[in-house]
């Protein structure tokens, strides 16, 4: 339980003006217009909800005056949608979220978006759901959210489309360096690229293994795209058939109908958008066929193998460098712990006599193997120059990779070398101090390698109630302590409450637990207040945790429902076992809830998380209220009253603040502080006693 710092997520969008009419693609249909459609609220009955999907662009759908605001449409079936236009009135959302569903109660987030006019948005996305939902995030105006169309859009003979290049046989004109060959563009890799040699024209084509009927390509461009380019189709990879010709894109991401049919697939690029080459985060084909290139469901990290049957190498393998610290800033961060796939340990260079720029970490594999992937999680104090070297021996060493330009927080090197010893050659530090890894994770054939630790949990089914509590005891009794611990102490933070063993946790025979701040002096304290958790009781990884609330107000009251590291209880010091926090609100405004994660590199107020109010902007302390994680291995999304308000996607956090450490037992905790460093102290206005309410806790896994 800690502040934090929201995070704003944005993503690039092409605009056009908002009176312009809409002009479809070829193939593409509108699959939401005259679809029922519905919202959190419509400011009169002149402005309802279904006003944005009838395909007229004089009436329009318009929200109360808050923020949170959601419009929300019924495709009737499942269906792949390729993208939307938002034709926003006046009062539009500077930011957004848009989600879908199969089932409108589970939601995956497709776009972050953000507006800086009334402007038309034209977005491209990937999707297969029935149910579309647009949540207004931030108003940027003192009205409400406006919309005249909301278009969500597939195409006609796309219902059975398949991503069909996915880890085939890619090749390109050129590649920069080994660090980005053709194969990063069909990788499924965000992090990875294609880029070119600094001229045109460039080309990419990927082989799909026989011939398919096409139906649309994805570009995600890097900076440096391409202006004009034609996609292009083959049979034998001789002759080609051009499909689509651009002569004036913009990067981003585009979505591109396709027709006909092709074994090879080619971007041919003539003109480029910067004095670099051309540059391609992914390229993916669809079309109808054998599904079996289509994007697996991610399963739990670390993951011991790779394309190709590389597998992890330098998992537990002797690790040596050139120096390691060892004090109270990074105590033990020796070489072994960039190699021991524990995401919250790490390595970090010693400062026997000032930092300095050279330095190494290297590996030893045990055996010769042929090096395909290095994947570095760098700690804030990361290299900006570096090489990725091999060696048989530990003595004469070769070069493989090289930059001067590393970026730090996830970085994954597609490379090809051979040798048993791997090394970082580190060459220029990013800051003041020295150089920091969380992991070094070498990938390949061949070596010695030792088996990982791997998770055998299935995805969790976040519908079969595993465990709960729903306080229906006498009142008067307390909690049960077959499932709950009951803490005594002076808590953290600042706090000014005594969590006292007994007295302040009580049930009140209407089936909620009573959780009583009071005006009383234990412990050296002035005053008292409860918490709990299931610690060695009821620990668990991945599942949807829930709770039933009413939260107090007040100057200085903190209520709180979160989790912690269940090898916190172990020895692993905070915030190195990882904290979630599900709801944390303040008394001195409860219209605000948060939610947070807390790691090594990201915690206190410097924590991963957002905040959120209700769609009318009440209280939270007016009523019962239900919080929710959804938590797997993909990463963490949070609910308000089943409402989605927040989204920790575990790649994201990885590539723009630092490791994920959440793939392990968590155990669940209740508690209502009094006064801390974020709510600041009670004061003449707090209300004594204060009663944060629980009407259940439940987990679905």
């Amino acid at each position: 339980m800690a502040a934090l710092a929201a995070l704003a997520v944005t993503i690039s969008l092409a605009a056009v003006r908002a009176d312009e009419a809409h002009a479809l693609s070829p193939g593409q249909v509108v699959l939401s217009q005259g679809k029922p459609t519905t919202a959190s609220s419509s400011e009169s009955a002149a402005t309802p909800a279904s006003a944005a999907t009838d395909g007229d662009v004089s009436t329009r759908w318009s929200s109360s005056f808050a923020d949170n605001q959601w419009l929300q449409v019924d495709l009737g079936a499942a269906k792949p949608i390729v993208g939307f236009d938002l034709t926003w009135e006046a009062a539009y959302a500077s930011t957004y979220t848009i989600q879908t569903s199969n089932d409108a109660s589970t939601w995956t987030t497709v776009v972050n978006g953000t507006a800086s006019s009334a402007a038309k948005q034209s977005l491209s996305a990937s999707a297969n759901a029935r149910y579309v939902r647009l949540t207004g995030t931030k108003r940027a105006t003192a009205y409400g959210v406006s919309l005249f169309e909301f278009q969500v859009l597939g195409t006609s003979d796309a219902s059975a489309s398949t991503l069909l290049s996915k880890g085939r046989p890619t090749t390109a004109s050129s590649a920069e360096s080994a660090a980005t060959p053709a194969s990063s563009a069909t990788d499924g890799d965000l992090g990875t690229r294609w880029s070119s040699a600094f001229s045109v024209p460039q080309w990419i084509q990927v082989d799909l293994g026989s011939s398919r009927a096409l139906t649309r390509v994805d570009l995600t461009w890097e900076a440096a795209y391409a202006t004009a380019f034609t996609i292009q189709s083959s049979q034998d990879g001789t002759t080609w058939t051009t499909q689509s010709t651009q002569t004036a894109a913009t990067g981003g991401k585009q979505s591109i109908p396709l027709g006909g049919t092709g074994r090879y697939v080619r971007l041919n690029a003539t003109a480029k958008s910067t004095g670099y080459g051309i540059s391609l985060w992914e390229l993916e084909v669809f079309g109808t066929g054998d599904g079996s290139t289509s994007t697996p469901t991610p399963t739990p990290t670390p993951t011991p193998t790779q394309p190709g049957g590389a597998v992890l190498l330098s998992y537990k393998k002797p690790g040596t460098a050139s120096s390691s610290q060892d004090d109270g800033t990074c105590y033990q961060c020796t070489a072994d712990k960039a190699l021991d796939a524990d995401p919250a340990s790490r390595w970090a260079s010693a400062n026997p006599a000032g930092w300095t720029d050279a330095g190494w970490l290297q590996v030893d594999l045990g055996a010769t193997a042929h090096v395909t992937q290095v994947v570095l999680q760098w700690d804030p104090a990361y290299a900006t120059g570096y090489q990725v070297q091999v060696s048989p021996d530990g003595n004469a060493w070769t070069t493989i990779y090289t930059t001067t330009t590393g970026k730090g927080l996830k970085e994954t090197l597609n490379v090809t070398g051979d040798g048993r010893y791997v090394r970082l050659n580190f060459t220029k530090r990013s800051g003041p101090y020295g150089y920091s890894l969380y992991a070094f994770d070498v990938y390949g054939t061949g070596g010695n390698p030792v088996q990982p630790p791997t998770s055998n949990l299935p995805a969790p089914n976040f519908t079969r109630l595993a465990w709960s509590d729903e306080f229906n005891g006498a009142a008067g009794s307390g909690p049960d302590t077959s499932k709950w611990t009951i803490d005594a102490g002076t808590g953290q933070n600042g706090e000014q409450q005594y969590y006292t063993p007994s007295g302040n946790l009580n049930l009140d025979g209407q089936g909620n637990l009573v959780i009583e701040a009071r005006k009383q002096t234990a412990g050296g304290r002035d005053y008292t207040s409860g918490r709990m958790n299931t610690s060695n009781k009821f620990m668990f990884t991945y599942g949807r945790v829930e709770a039933r609330i009413k939260v107090p107000t007040g100057q200085g009251y903190w209520p709180a429902f979160w989790m912690m590291g269940a090898d916190f209880l172990t020895g692993r010091p905070w915030p190195y076992n990882g904290e979630v926090d599900i709801m944390e609100v303040l008394g001195k405004d409860t219209t605000t809830s948060y939610s947070t994660l807390h790691a090594p590199a990201y915690n206190g107020a410097g924590g991963y998380g957002g905040s959120y109010k209700l769609p009318d902007g009440a209280p939270l302390s007016n009523d019962f209220h239900t919080w929710a994680a959804e938590w797997d291995a993909n990463g963490i999304r949070y609910f308000l009253d089943n409402r989605l308000v927040f989204t920790a996607d575990k790649a994201t956090v990885e590539s723009t603040r630092g490791p994920w450490i959440y793939d392990h037992d968590f155990y669940v905790i209740l508690n209502l502080a009094v006064g801390g460093d974020w709510p600041g102290p009670v004061d003449a206005t707090t209300p004594f006693p204060a009663k944060m309410l629980v009407d259940y806790v439940r987990v679905y896994r």
